[in-house]
């Protein structure tokens, strides 16, 4: 089948694409790669890929890549379901005789409820859908494709079984080279990394369980699967070679140093080839460790602290220790590693006195940059699960305003949504505006005309997003 893999036009700077954690137009403009709709389009032969919010594409810029499609796979997510639909229902229109799929975490749990709401959509690819989308586009009888929920001829939603997990993940092919042929890649922007970057994964799940986090509890899993270090080494080389303007590799597994000896050996051989890269890690990756790292090309890790308060630490299952996470922090600071870290705001045991506790703690441990979001309660998560039998939502939502800004959906009884929404802006001055911190972007933006331009064009934005939550 003529296959197109589409993520959908939305609003101005929506970062909702597949491959980011949570949706939302962030701080300053960011993209990430649509990862998890290029790992299908590899694998179907001939298909093309449409990411729309980066490239600032409309529908009228892409209808006539609907028109001339047999097969066309929408990837959503909780935030832009409503606005999925009206797409599948215009393509619907432009192209009666296309079959419409749905993939992603929010058809992955809700699986039915996609057919409830219009009937533009003709299947959904649950949990992990690679081969499952490959098995359609070869025409397979969908009666015989494992992990879809489908209408059928009589209008009957069947549901399958699952598809098995897959472990053997060398029998993915590189999503790098439908990059090359669909994306631009200078469209693609991360506020800490340099640019133009590229990102890609080693491996899905992640061992971990924070309450919270949406992947490993929805498609990805608890077991780390990971690709062989020669697999990985050959997509490397082949980003060398097909895009040399490239200044830094970002391998997006959700917790790359999960397994610490792959990650050491899989240093040493990205430090022969000379490679700039950075990764997620958790605040706990021992010293020795980030020598190796640190001495085969690592400059940045994404580091999810979430909060400086222990208990609340506890309540989300994050399995780490204060202490240890300022530890990991002083050592990656007297390595030279730079760190990105992320903070989340009205967790369980949210209080007024846990929001300054964290806010002293992000500026102990001191990251380079940080994101602070708010509680994002995704259907499929522990933490949806218990905000509804808590009663702590304030009103269920799609998690974000008509405009893209982030809400706050969580409602304590002593500690209010407003209130936890507010607290965002206050911690975002609080760390910037110190006089040390403020020294230091500015020590980076004299010290190179490209870092000047960039921090000044971030700093435009970084503004209209506070203007923007105050409209909100």
């Amino acid at each position: 089948m003529r296959t197109l893999f589409l993520q959908a036009p939305s609003f101005d700077g929506y970062d909702g694409g597949a491959g980011a954690r949570y949706q939302m137009k962030r701080e300053v403009r960011s993209f990430w790669y649509p990862t998890w709709l290029a790992q299908p389009a590899a694998l179907v032969e001939g298909s093309k890929l449409i990411d729309a919010p980066p490239h600032d594409l409309s529908f009228k810029d892409i209808e006539g890549d609907i028109r001339g499609k047999d097969l066309i796979v929408l990837h959503t997510s909780t935030p832009s379901f409503r606005q999925d639909i009206k797409t599948a229902e215009m393509i619907k229109d432009v192209n009666p005789t296309a079959k419409v799929g749905f993939i992603g975490a929010k058809v992955a749990v809700e699986p039915e409820k996609a057919f409830t709401e219009t009937s533009a959509i003709d299947f959904v690819a649950r949990n992990e859908f690679d081969f499952t989308i490959k098995e359609i586009a070869d025409g397979r009888d969908w009666a015989n494709v494992k992990g879809i929920t489908y209408r059928n001829k009589e209008g009957v939603v069947v549901r399958n079984d699952d598809r098995e997990v897959l472990h053997n993940m060398d029998l993915l092919p590189f999503v790098t080279p439908v990059y090359k042929r669909d994306l631009d890649i200078n469209k693609y922007f991360g506020g800490y990394l340099k640019h133009p970057y590229i990102s890609f994964y080693t491996g899905r799940g992640c061992k971990s369980r924070c309450t919270f986090c949406l992947w490993p509890q929805t498609v990805g899993g608890h077991n780390y699967r990971v690709r062989s270090i020669e697999h990985v080494i050959e997509e490397v080389k082949y980003v060398q070679r097909e895009f040399p303007q490239v200044k830094e590799i970002f391998f997006d597994d959700d917790t790359l140093t999960d397994n610490i000896p792959r990650v050491e050996a899989l240093a040493k051989e990205l430090g022969k080839l000379g490679v700039v890269w950075s990764c997620n890690a958790k605040a706990n990756v021992p010293r020795k460790t980030l020598e190796i790292l640190k001495d085969n090309g690592l400059r940045l890790l994404l580091v999810g602290y979430e909060s400086g308060n222990q208990k609340i630490l506890h309540n989300i299952k994050k399995g780490l220790l204060v202490d240890v996470a300022k530890r990991f922090s002083k050592d990656c600071r007297e390595l030279g590693i730079v760190i990105h870290g992320t903070f989340i705001l009205g967790l369980p045991g949210e209080t007024r006195e846990t929001i300054q506790e964290t806010l002293e703690f992000a500026k102990e441990v001191n990251p380079h940059t940080i994101q602070v979001s708010l509680a994002a309660p995704y259907p499929g998560t522990f933490l949806y699960n218990q905000a509804k039998e808590n009663g702590w939502f304030a009103e269920e939502t799609d998690l974000l305003t008509e405009g893209g800004t982030q809400i706050a959906p969580l409602n304590y009884p002593h500690l209010g949504h407003t209130e936890i929404f507010n607290s965002v802006e206050d911690f975002y001055k609080k760390f910037y505006f110190r006089p040390s911190k403020i020294a230091s972007i500015v020590g980076e933006m004299i010290t190179s005309p490209e870092m000047m331009k960039r921090r000044l064009r971030e700093g435009v934005e970084f503004f209209q997003f506070l203007r923007n939550r105050e409209e909100a």
